[in-house]
């Protein structure tokens, strides 16, 4: 499990350009890895990129370019020609070319994850399969130089992923097949399912490059309140200007907390909650218990409340490792009647604990032990206790072995 956690703040929105930027100013060491991936990609020499330091009366960064003397050629020739027709790229020839290059295997596979996924939208928007995609403006070399470099830095960090709420942006955009609304059919496609703010600015705010980029992540939105420690932050710029707002893609990189020391420390536990007013108590029974079986499943705990209405409910509490929160919520519904579930992350203060098993008659009884204020207490699991025959005497025999076991260890 990666250590490393990223979020991206969309403060002006996100572009393949603005996503490098923000990467090198957080991580310069990687700027030299992916211009070299870039290169490798196939690049023309004439064909320069470069990571500039900018700043606007607000905040500084850095910006990318990528300087192409035949896009300056075919757009001096396109204003002296109106008839002149937009050079296309095959997607076919776009993925031969990467499948052929010279990079490492882990970031050919995400460069070409990531224009797998603009053809398909791209094919679904035209209504045409994704191998018959011909890609415009995404066919340039500047849109290859931003797709293998953010595969390039993407494998280098190995990191989780979150985003911000994504700006909305306002208006049309001229494209090659005409002007399309924003944000465009791709975009839109790419990033179903995500969280939108129409914050009032005009201009395409997240490109296809940006979105591909966010979609392959598998960004989350959800919140995160699991301690972190900030290790660095980057701003990547955008060729646009907003009035009042810089137009930036903010990078911001955490380490995981430390893990739990063996003398005991703090981590992080989901905690979900409901209720249910309208699910007999056998069936309810049946339910928490095939939840208890989960992975990832810590502790559940039900007591009685008074509902609307004044209806008797049942409360349900779940503890659960933070990364297993979402298949629990899912199992809830599948179990119980209940509508809704509340789900939080939470810090907790743990013991540091063992457990060791002895020999008790014909009995093995695991004993668990805790470091509890400079001394050891030891505690019997109590399924071992119900499998123990003979009686209440013989379970009290099992208790005081676990005293003894205290007593050794303290």
């Amino acid at each position: 499990m990666s250590t490393l956690h990223i979020h991206l703040d969309a403060i002006g929105g996100v572009a393949g350009d603005m996503f490098l930027a923000a990467v090198v100013d957080a991580f310069p060491e990687l700027e030299h890895t992916i211009l070299a991936a870039q290169r490798a990609a196939g690049l023309p020499a004439e064909v320069n990129c470069r990571f500039l330091a900018h700043r606007d009366d607000i905040l500084t960064g850095r910006r990318f370019e990528v300087d192409d003397p035949h896009e300056h050629a075919h757009r001096h020739a396109h204003a002296h020609d109106h008839h002149h027709h937009h050079d296309e790229t095959p997607f076919a020839r776009i993925r031969s070319n990467l499948e052929r290059a010279p990079v490492d295997a882990d970031v050919r596979a995400r460069a070409i994850d990531m224009f797998t996924r603009l053809a398909r939208v791209e094919g679904e928007v035209h209504g045409v399969p994704a191998d018959e995609v011909r890609f415009h403006e995404l066919g340039g070399w500047d849109s290859i130089a931003d797709i293998v470099g953010a595969a390039a830095a993407i494998s280098q960090l190995g990191a989780t992923w979150s985003v911000s709420t994504l700006p909305l942006g306002r208006g049309r955009v001229k494209t090659a097949h005409g002007w399309i609304p924003v944000p465009s059919p791709a975009t839109a496609r790419l990033l179903a399912g995500y969280e939108f703010l129409d914050d009032g600015l005009e201009g395409e705010r997240v490109t296809p490059t940006g979105a591909a980029i966010v979609s392959h992540l598998e960004a989350h939105q959800a919140m995160d309140r699991s301690r972190r420690r900030l290790r660095s932050t980057g701003c990547g710029f955008g060729t646009r200007t907003f009035p009042g707002t810089s137009n930036v893609l903010r990078l911001m990189a955490f380490d995981a907390a430390p893990a739990v020391a063996a003398a005991g420390g703090s981590d992080s536990v989901a905690v979900l909650a409901f209720e249910v007013d309208d699910q007999s108590p056998e069936d309810l029974a049946i339910g928490l218990d095939r939840l208890r079986e989960r992975a990832g499943v810590l502790d559940i705990l039900q007591m009685p409340a008074l509902g609307k209405k004044g209806r008797i409910s049942v409360h349900v509490q779940i503890l659960a490792a933070p990364d297993a929160a979402e298949d629990v919520a899912q199992a809830v519904f599948l179990e119980t009647s209940t509508l809704g579930v509340r789900r939080q992350l939470v810090e907790r203060r743990v013991l540091s604990r063992d457990q060791v098993e002895r020999r008790l008659d014909e009995h093995t009884v695991r004993v668990k032990l805790a470091s509890r204020g400079g001394h050891v207490t030891a505690k019997v699991e109590s399924d071992d206790l119900r499998n123990v025959t003979g009686g209440r005497a013989a379970r009290e025999r099992a208790r005081r072995a676990a005293e003894s076991e205290e007593a050794n260890n303290g």
